[in-house]
């Protein structure tokens, strides 16, 4: 029979977090193979775990390791699979070695745990169902703005990874692209010490992260978008124009629209250019 690839959860800050059912699977493979290696024996250590073997699995080797473990799969060997904290696969690697097991008929079992983006969406205070995980905010291009679109428009909660070194920077763009008075939540080192959770508007909690640098992990939850009003594009050209004959600019126009009747970014910016053009016709 073909071996057992198990997919293990670690704690994401709390090492408390660790299940005994986890610790015993790490105990029992043959093989671990972990994000970082430095970072995974702390947590092997912490527990007595002495593994038979240890190694990388990361996006740099996934390629080569993934056929590494095919074959040990495929010769009846247990393999785990663990990321730096938290899920694997969930922003992590081991899609691929997943389909791999699958492909030589390895079974794949999860041993749940930790969750970050789990964690925050149940205490932000947010509506928890349904939800959407979109991953790392991209750092910019084509990935970048169409993500800040379907954000805009999405009608139910939404939950981001961003690095502390990009979140002001991002916070402030979702509040360009979806209304500063959209409700966000920034959760920042969970099951830590310095557990935080600060709720408000985008406009708010960007204006707070601007003045202080945040620091650890961090996941960002959006609340739905606001249900967009039945309005004909008569009544929305209407109210661009008013704007436009205010000298409101395009940019102010569609971020208006957005926020007023709850348009998705491509309609609003299409009235409002409608509209400029009018003025300055």
């Amino acid at each position: 029979m073909p071996g057992v690839l198990y997919i293990v959860s670690t704690p994401i800050g709390n090492l408390g977090d660790m299940t005994h059912r986890g610790v015993e699977v790490l105990n029992d493979v043959d093989v671990i193979l972990a994000e970082d290696t430095r970072r995974t024996r702390i947590l092997l250590d912490h527990f007595g775990v002495a593994p038979s073997v240890l190694k990388s699995y990361h996006e740099h080797n996934e390629a080569a390791r993934t056929e590494e473990i095919r074959e040990l799969l495929a010769a009846e060997s247990s393999v785990a699979l663990v990321s730096d904290s938290g899920t694997p696969l969930v922003s992590d690697p081991g899609q691929r070695l997943v389909r791999a097991a699958l492909d030589v008929g390895a079974r794949v079992v999860p041993v749940p745990g930790a969750s970050a983006p789990l964690a925050a969406l149940v205490a932000s205070g947010l509506e928890a169902q349904p939800f959407t995980f979109f991953g790392f905010v991209p750092r910019g291009g084509r990935e970048r703005s169409d993500l800040m679109a379907e954000l805009a428009a999405t009608r139910h909660t939404a939950v981001v990874f961003e690095s502390p070194q990009r979140l002001a920077r991002t916070l402030v763009a979702l509040s360009e692209e979806l209304g500063g008075d959209r409700h966000v939540v920034v959760a920042r080192e969970l099951t830590k010490i310095h557990e935080e959770f600060l709720r408000g508007t985008l406009d708010e909690v960007a204006a707070h992260y601007g003045e202080h640098a945040p620091r650890g992990e961090v996941v960002i939850c959006l609340a739905a978008a606001p249900p967009a009003e039945s309005v004909s594009d008569e009544e929305l050209l209407a109210a661009a124009r008013a704007l436009a004959d205010g000298g409101a600019s395009s940019k102010e126009i569609v971020r208006s629209l957005r926020e007023r009747f709850g348009l998705e970014r491509n309609r609003a910016y299409t009235i409002a250019l409608k509209a400029a053009e009018e003025e300055g016709d």
